[in-house]
């Protein structure tokens, strides 16, 4: 194509080694779900954050269509891992879910735990296999206006934020059940997930 539009780059033989030397430290990326493409007629699809593709039969799937599939993240992180072999960092994983405020004013979140904790088993098996995984994070702490849909129901986080979608409430924050979970999570290395 270049050739076609008489694009000629002037890269000296330093650019060359420059390139060859400049490669990152570790792999950093962010999961959510999964996608699946076929060449199949497709009745039903599903989309996320600049993803979509045929909806997967053997898979759940949040309020807001995205697949819960935490096998997915452990065979990227194999499959990474065996192409680059550099450290690897999940900076963003998490559920976008609807979250009510009991009569109490408890929050219980059961679906996010779920989540967190499966994604969690299958990165300690992706470790067992050999992956160098140094790090992960989720998305988020405390709820927030989604990116993707511009909504507050879109709840991410441990802590709860009194917001509605029109930017009405408190802005009082509670702790989730999750809160408390994470924190024991955090605290025990990942081994505690009960």
């Amino acid at each position: 194509m270049w050739d076609e539009h008489n694009v000629h780059l002037d890269i000296t033989d330093q650019d060359l080694i420059d390139l060859q030397e400049g490669k990152v430290d570790l792999y950093t990326f962010s999961y959510y779900m999964s996608t699946v493409v076929t060449s199949h007629e497709v009745k039903e699809t599903v989309s996320g954050n600049f993803s979509a593709g045929a909806k997967n039969p053997y898979l759940t799937y949040s309020d807001w269509g995205w697949a819960l599939d935490p096998k997915g993240l452990r065979y990227y992180l194999e499959m990474i891992y065996d192409r680059y072999e550099l450290p690897l960092m999940v900076v963003e994983n998490g559920l976008g879910a609807y979250d009510e405020v009991e009569s109490d004013g408890a929050i219980h979140d059961p679906y996010r735990i779920d989540y967190i904790r499966e994604h969690i088993l299958d990165m300690d098996k992706a470790i067992e296999a050999g992956v160098n995984l140094i790090g992960y994070t989720t998305w988020g702490c405390i709820d927030l206006v989604s990116a993707g849909t511009g909504e507050m129901r879109k709840r991410y986080g441990f802590i709860y934020v009194d917001k509605d979608d029109e930017g009405k409430g408190s802005f009082e924050r509670s702790k989730k059940d999750s809160f408390y979970w994470y924190k024991k999570v955090i605290a025990s290395n990942g081994k505690d997930l009960d």
